[in-house]
């Protein structure tokens, strides 16, 4: 082995089943030392599993997690160097937040002067000094997402574990928690392994993100690469809002595949390995890479029929329909610059788009 270990979670072919349901399908991955690392996908897919499994609160039916180089299957959860945030913050209705920080390091043996004076640097990491003589009942829900943090944060673990935490939050309150949980991290330097179904939450805090679904790793990467070069269909789909179009592979020169769309539409984009000519398969368009205008630019261009504008704040949605049944959606900023580029329903435009915005998917 070698001497300089830098995963600190290394995960190797992990299956979970529960009789004769799979609910983990040969899992591998690493998650490097002091990294914000986040399991994203649907209910159901897998992803508190795998965490749970992590935390040593459900066995690894095959395969094996390591911690830094050491195998922990045989680590009862107390014993992992390891915390976890879960959605329920699990707070004790009867002690005073201090109290609440330093109830863990008493636990493990500290002394009650030690945890105190621990339970105090963990508070104001989290901003909350001057909370530490209330009881959880007189603190926010943000607040006492704070304290639950603080709490596991203070026996100093290598790992933490996220579950949702911020899923009972109202939405504003949820957006400036992404943030200070993205700055403790950083500021703590401990690999933070979260867990959500939300794709915008993911993109917003996450160095890399794992997209699962029914128990299998869909695709791993940075958080753009995720959303730019989504892997497959169901990628695509869950990131963020896209036009998805099954097309018909015609031809493949240098690198470049010429896609039939249906409706004597053609588009060209990047080949991508294991799909050749005649191939029917799925291409994805983001909205947000395409725009309006009276006439065809030098690139790729699709004549239609503006159907309707959707007003949705910071941008408006535009949908475009074009002979043959198919229907894009156009997505533009709502600011003065964006507005030259919004037509009424009824009146007939060119949908232009930026170069390498078509992207092939393996199905």
């Amino acid at each position: 082995m070698s001497d300089t270990v830098t995963d600190a979670v290394d995960i190797r072919d992990a299956v979970k089943r529960y009789g004769d349901f799979t609910a983990l399908k040969s899992i591998t991955l690493s998650i490097a030392d002091n990294e914000f690392f986040t399991l994203l996908g649907p209910s159901g897919c897998g992803k508190t599993t795998l965490l749970r499994m992590i935390a040593g609160f459900e066995d690894v039916t095959e395969g094996a997690i390591f911690l830094f180089g050491e195998e922990i299957e045989t680590l009862p959860p107390n014993k992992r160097p390891i915390n976890t945030v879960f959605q329920n913050y699990a707070l004790f209705p009867h002690m005073t937040v201090l109290e609440n920080v330093g109830f863990g390091l008493e636990m493990q043996g500290k002394s009650k002067s030690e945890a105190r004076a621990r339970a105090g640097e963990v508070l104001e990491l989290v901003q909350l000094s001057q909370f530490a003589a209330r009881k959880p009942s007189q603190l926010s829900g943000g607040q006492q997402q704070r304290v639950a943090l603080a709490r596991a944060l203070a026996p100093q673990p290598k790992v933490l574990l996220l579950d949702e935490p911020l899923s009972a939050l109202d939405l504003k309150l949820r957006k400036a928690m992404q943030l200070e949980l993205k700055h403790l991290q950083r500021e703590t330097g401990i690999t933070f392994i979260f867990v959500t179904h939300d794709q915008e939450e993911a993109l917003t805090m996450s160095d890399r993100i794992a997209v699962m679904s029914n128990g299998e790793l869909q695709q791993l990467g940075l958080a753009r690469d995720i959303y730019e070069r989504p892997r497959n269909m169901f990628v695509a789909d869950f990131i963020g809002e896209t036009n998805l179009l099954e097309v018909s592979v015609d031809t493949v020169e240098a690198g470049r595949a010429t896609c039939h769309l249906g409706g004597g539409h053609a588009l060209s984009c990047d080949a991508v390995d294991g799909i050749g000519a005649g191939a029917k398969v799925h291409m994805s368009i983001r909205p947000e890479r395409l725009f309006l205008s009276d006439t065809a630019t030098d690139g790729q261009s699709l004549k239609g029929t503006v159907r309707e504008n959707i007003f949705i704040g910071t941008d408006i949605s535009t949908v475009v329909d074009l002979e043959g049944g198919l229907r894009f959606t156009v997505r533009t900023s709502n600011s003065e610059r964006g507005q030259k580029g919004i037509f009424e329903p009824g009146h007939d435009v060119f949908i232009n788009m930026e170069q390498g915005a078509p992207r092939l998917l393996v199905d």
